[in-house]
């Protein structure tokens, strides 16, 4: 370990990268603590206690929401962006061509994810505003546009300032800038949650041992994580060389988890949507009727209900063979193989081979989807199982989407690291 430390720390430029990426952190946590002034702080986080929909928002948001900070919608609008430009790129035949283009292509679709955040942005920051004082009387005036306009441009700003950070990072610094920042703001969370728990520890010393308990479930969860993120299934290759029927191996890998943690944005987004409809209802419609039925809405889709639990995990399920459906085209796979001359050994080329990896992949997406579905209601079932214990009063530490995040984000910097390490030590020669 610190033979590896030394490495990186004698690497110049891996050095500068760090250090870097350090300091963007730093700068995106300071600007979560900066409050837009005229806010009530205190009904706010009441809010944010009650409303464990919103509750979760600020966890992923680092804490962004309860402070009202200029970073109050962190980088939502952003990757709402980006998957939609990704979505489009299938509908669209000129979207799908730019993105066949390369590294132009890229850049150009990566300008149109930017102009797209800012509009997305604004009409974010407008619902979430209304949405937090439908709850309690968080900004005075809230229906008088020199009032909520000033607080709208300032959360866009706050938003368009962070894209740029996390750019910058993933130019200058090492990783994906936007998942170490989203990284960030989980991992921020934990110092205040343990440090209440243990202060808690001291004067009711049975919340100890649930505590404990809900670590080592967190580690014994990470590991599975670990494990099933790299995962793969292997499919050989062989393509021909040379008269003597010799061919050179090799393997295209199939994860198990293709989707990553897209389907449970896709899922929260639709399964929280009809609860935050309904709240605006209740708080500002008038007919009866509607009013009982965003009630029961509200009532039968909060996230402890049996009904949340089973259409959250099955719209997981279901997103992942959509999402995986959009990003892996067995076809365009099964057309590279046979140009360069390559075929999967007792598949036929071409239609055969594509309809093969179809078949895996839709395999791999079964058990993907159930392993997302499971880790991200994990915490929520530990959560209902020990209600009536001592467990139920300890929060714990991760959500299930925020550690396949981290997971993601810190085998991803690992890989950077030893990449780079490997070049630092090949120039050594020249």
């Amino acid at each position: 370990m610190l033979k590896t430390l030394l490495q990186i720390w004698n690497s110049k430029d891996l050095r500068k990268k760090i250090l870097f990426t350090a300091g963007m952190i730093i700068l995106f946590r300071a600007t979560t603590h900066i409050s837009i002034p005229g806010i009530n702080i205190e009904s706010l986080r009441e809010v944010l206690n009650q409303n464990k929909i919103l509750g979760v928002f600020s966890l992923l948001t680092g804490g962004s929401a309860e402070n009202f900070s200029i970073m109050l919608m962190g980088l939502s609008p952003y990757i709402n962006a980006s998957i939609i430009i990704q979505l489009m790129t299938v509908i669209s035949p000129k979207l799908e061509a730019i993105s066949k283009e390369g590294e132009q292509g890229r850049n150009t679709l990566n300008k149109y994810t930017r102009w797209l955040t800012v509009p997305l942005a604004f009409l974010q920051s407008y619902g979430m505003i209304l949405l937090l004082n439908s709850q309690g009387t968080i900004i005075e005036n809230a229906n008088n546009p020199m009032v909520i306009l000033p607080i709208m441009l300032t959360v866009t700003t706050g938003t368009i300032f962070l894209m740029w950070v996390g750019e910058l990072m993933s130019e200058k610094g090492i990783g994906n800038g936007v998942s170490l920042l989203i990284f960030a703001g989980i991992i921020a969370n934990i110092p205040t949650i343990v440090g209440q728990t243990l202060a808690l520890s001291q004067q009711e010393s049975e919340r100890l041992i649930p505590f404990v308990a809900i670590i080592i479930i967190t580690i014994i969860l990470t590991i599975i994580i670990v494990l099933v993120t790299e995962g793969s299934r292997n499919i050989p290759i062989t393509y021909a060389r040379g008269s003597k029927g010799r061919g050179e191996q090799a393997i295209i890998p199939i994860r198990i988890n293709q989707a990553g943690m897209i389907p449970i944005i896709f899922a929260v987004s639709i399964v929280s949507f009809p609860v935050v409809v309904a709240r605006l209802f209740v708080a500002h419609s008038t007919t009866p009727w509607i009013v009982d039925a965003s009630n029961f809405i509200i009532v039968y889709l909060q996230n402890d209900r049996p009904a949340y639990l089973i259409i959250y995990f099955l719209l997981i399920i279901a997103f992942t063979y959509f999402y995986v459906s959009i990003t892996f085209n067995p076809e365009q796979v099964a057309e590279n193989i046979q140009k360069r001359g390559g075929f999967i050994p007792g598949i036929r080329p071409g239609s055969q081979t594509a309809l093969y990896l179809r078949k895996i992949s839709n395999r791999l997406n079964f058990f993907g989807g159930v392993f997302i579905g499971s880790i991200a209601l994990s915490p929520l079932l530990i959560q209902l199982a020990a209600s009536g214990s001592t467990f139920g009063s300890v929060p714990l530490l991760i959500s299930g989407a925020g550690m396949i995040i981290i997971v993601g984000v810190v085998l991803d910097i690992i890989r950077q690291v030893n990449a780079q390490l490997v070049m630092h030590d090949y120039e050594k020669f020249y």
